[in-house]
This record gives structure tokens, sequence and C-alpha cells, in this order.
């Protein structure tokens, strides 16, 4: 058990660099590239937290499709910014919720924050689940 499962915290960050095609006209990361962010991150706290969704998809024939997301922008990213963007998995009973923050890494400078929410879907009929399944609550630790 590592220390972040001993202090009951689910998060994982990761370390990037902003690429040029990255950028829109004002030569600043395009609003819509936070999301590409974010979803680098929670592919890795999922990683770290051992929950494949694609295996468990495989296993069980549920989807974990993302239904909201939000993103409040706060400080822009310019070309070689290099910043942190961390998820932290902060609810997974009736849906799966995870909150995001990217920061410089000179300095720590919030340059946005935001949320996704992810629920349950059976694939075959494409029925939404009131709740996340009691095996993939357990695995993420709910």
């Amino acid at each position: 058990m590592n220390a972040k499962e001993k202090a009951g915290v689910k998060k994982a960050s990761v370390t990037l660099s902003v690429p040029f095609h990255d950028l829109d006209p004002m030569k600043i990361v395009w609003h819509g590239n936070y999301l590409k962010y974010f979803e680098i991150a929670r592919q890795k706290l999922f990683e770290e937290i051992g929950c494949d969704l694609y295996d468990f998809h495989l296993q069980t024939g549920y989807l974990f499709p993302i239904i909201r997301t939000t993103v409040k922008h706060i400080h822009p990213l310019r070309f070689k910014d290099e910043f942190i963007c961390e998820a932290r998995l902060t609810d997974a009973r009736r849906k799966v919720t995870v909150e995001f923050e990217i920061r410089l890494v000179e300095g720590g400078k919030v340059c946005a924050r935001g949320r996704s929410e992810q629920v349950a879907v059976r694939s075959g009929d494409l029925q939404m689940e009131f709740e996340i399944p009691e095996e993939f609550r357990r695995a993420l630790g709910f």
C-alpha cells in the first residue's frame, strides 16, 4: 500500500510540456486541449489505482462514458510551458467524479481547474445504471 492509499487520497499527476500544435492563433493553449490534458491524468490515476476501464468492460460489459466536464481557465498555458496536471478521484458511488488541477512547474501557478463525471452503462442495451457496479466501486476504494 502506498502513501496515497494510506491517507485515503486517490490522486495521480503527470508532468507535460505544451507542444506547438496545442496553441491557438493567440499563441496560448486552445481551450479544448485542457480536456486532453485531463484525460492523460485520469488514465494515470486509474492506472495507479489498478483499475483498467477497458479490461473491466471486457469482463463485465460495462462502459463508463463521461457525461459532464467543466473547466475553469485561470491563467493561460503557452508554448513550451511545463505543467503538472493532477487528477483526484472524489466519488465513485453513483458516478465516478474526478477533479483536476493544472499548475505550472515553475512557481506552481494554477492555470486551470476542472471536473469530470462518468456513469456506468450496460454495453448491450446502453442502459445507464443508477450506481457504479459494486466490484468497480470496491476497486476504486468506495
